[in-house]
């Protein structure tokens, strides 16, 4: 029997027509589609699919937090009744999306597959349609039952990719962990790094916009900084992206006071490293030592945009003692064990 594939078009690139404006979301991305897929020698051999416009298209850089909880919505909404799931979205934002998905699908028995391009299908040269087709070819097999970003023949695994170039094809890679797959001129799948397929465990919950703040260190960063973006007290959660293997400018007292003085009214700082690759290794130096003593939480390898969306995640659905321990554990492939 042909699998079934769910198409989501949430927005992006990929979809977008020039205006006077420049690129703009625009409607009707399916008959656009299907236009294209009929003058596609060999589109009878892909799988059978549906496609679900969003009412209100999302350009990615305007993402927000409650645009996680619609997708996560509409996946599970609907999680019976196909195959695989195949997300377009748009590139800005999508290693976040894709990283989000993650949390809230844990334990998923199918593959979702986030795809989007950095050239509009509406244009003569494109590489909209290969990352399509590649995707809609990983969503249709049995064999993917985690969140992966599918772009330029690389399929990562989605809570480890992130966007290294702003303008290139080759736009998303995994630094600290390896493709689970190709697409070249065969189809190639690592199965000995993909997840297991589980029980389904899914958490679609409602976020605060403002319960995760990022905090990057820089030389001369001063205490007001912190002091600014930890004086909401909305705010439950902060990404502290520091150098190197995850070292503080410690020296600058008043603002490792600031630092101390939020993780003793409750909040979870997580500390994670600026560098592409390698990993927090709290302790290491003297520096790093001075959160080990404060209380931040190492976050080892975690991409930045991993690291905002689980705490953001474990905020909204775990009880606030359980966060902590939570976030230095391996929940789906996220970080190393």
């Amino acid at each position: 029997m042909k699998r079934n594939i769910l198409i989501i078009y949430a927005g992006g690139t990929i979809g977008m027509q020039a205006s006077e404006k420049g690129y703009v979301p625009v409607a009707g991305f399916e008959q656009r589609l299907r236009a294209q897929l009929r003058r596609t020698t060999g589109a009878s051999e892909l799988p059978a699919f549906e496609v679900l416009e969003l009412e209100q298209l999302i350009d990615s850089a305007n993402l927000q937090p409650h645009h996680w909880t619609e997708l996560g919505g509409i996946i599970t909404a609907h999680w019976q009744q196909y195959d695989g799931f195949l997300l377009l979205h748009g590139t800005d934002t999508m290693a976040y999306t894709a990283s989000m998905l993650s949390f809230m699908l844990q334990g998923m028995d199918k593959p979702v597959i986030v795809t989007g391009s950095q050239i509009p299908l509406a244009q003569l040269r494109n590489d909209a349609l290969d990352n399509l087709l590649s995707s809609l070819m990983f969503a249709a097999g049995d064999a993917i039952p985690e969140v992966c970003i599918c772009f330029n023949g690389r399929l990562l695994r989605g809570n480890r990719a992130s966007k290294l170039k702003s303008s290139a094809l080759d736009a998303f890679d995994s630094p600290n962990f390896g493709w689970l797959g190709q697409a070249g001129i065969d189809i190639e799948l690592h199965t000995e790094l993909l997840l297991q397929s589980g029980t389904a465990d899914f958490k679609i919950p409602d976020f605060n916009p403002d319960a995760v703040v990022i905090l990057p260190v820089y030389p001369g960063i001063s205490a007001r900084i912190a002091r600014d973006l930890l004086s909401n007290p909305a705010v439950k959660g902060v990404v502290l992206h520091t150098y190197g293997a995850g070292n503080p400018p410690d020296a600058n007292g008043e603002l490792m006071a600031e630092l101390d003085n939020a993780v003793r009214r409750g909040v979870t700082i997580v500390n994670i490293t600026q560098c592409l690759q390698g990993q927090v290794s709290q302790g290491a130096y003297a520096t790093g030592a001075t959160l080990n003593r404060i209380g931040v939480i190492p976050g080892r390898d975690l991409t930045l945009e991993a690291a905002f969306t689980k705490l953001h995640f474990l905020l909204a659905t775990q009880p606030a003692d359980r966060v902590k321990g939570l976030m230095i554990q391996s929940l789906c492939g996220e970080m190393a064990q």
